[in-house]
């Protein structure tokens, strides 16, 4: 019983270390502007300025579809949000509203402001307006979110099999969180 104790401390001990390290520190040390974008297409999805990147995350999942007799409906996201690009760091989740949570339990919700498609066959980066859900943690205080470097997600090119037929398609992105700039 003793050794179980301790190995439970030691995990929640590292889960707590990797959550830190993820979100305490931008990906890119000393990058307080974020991702490089392909300009001039999506210069629209840039942070405006009086705004600094807070933290930087991984995001390996799906874009759930659904057919309507017509066309595939967009569902929701459902993905991993993790610490590093080899997905080996687990730090939240993302799923339907959109609403990302971190595993210290805060969340952020988002609204599309702008958005680009800087390659075909790949869902569009996005400029989110940020809510924070909790007063404290990780993803409190968020004023933006940026959804760059997308890989896959699009709606099937085929006609789904039934209406109400689901598709849940691949994808990974990044995303970085940003809140106000303090003098």
């Amino acid at each position: 019983m003793r050794r179980h104790s301790l190995a439970t401390k030691t995990n929640l001990t590292l889960s707590a270390l990797a959550l830190v390290v993820a979100f305490a520190s931008p990906a890119r040390a000393g990058d307080a502007r974020g991702p490089e974008l392909p300009l001039p297409v999506c210069e629209k999805i840039d942070v405006p300025a009086g705004n600094r990147l807070s933290s930087h995350v991984y995001a390996l999942g799906v874009q759930i579809y659904r057919w309507s007799g017509t066309n595939w409906a967009f569902i929701a996201p459902e993905a991993t949000l993790y610490a590093d690009p080899c997905y080996e760091n687990e730090v939240g989740i993302h799923f339907a509203g959109p609403t990302w949570q971190a595993n210290d339990g805060s969340a952020v919700k988002g609204a599309r402001l702008e958005d680009c498609t800087p390659y075909r066959g790949a869902i569009p980066w996005l400029l989110l307006d940020a809510t924070p859900l909790s007063s404290n943690g990780v993803f409190a205080r968020l004023t933006f979110i940026q959804r760059v470097n997308t890989i896959g997600g699009t709606a099937p090119a085929q006609a789904g099999a039934f209406v109400g037929d689901e598709a849940r398609v691949p994808y990974t992105t990044e995303y970085y969180f940003y809140r106000e700039a303090k003098d």
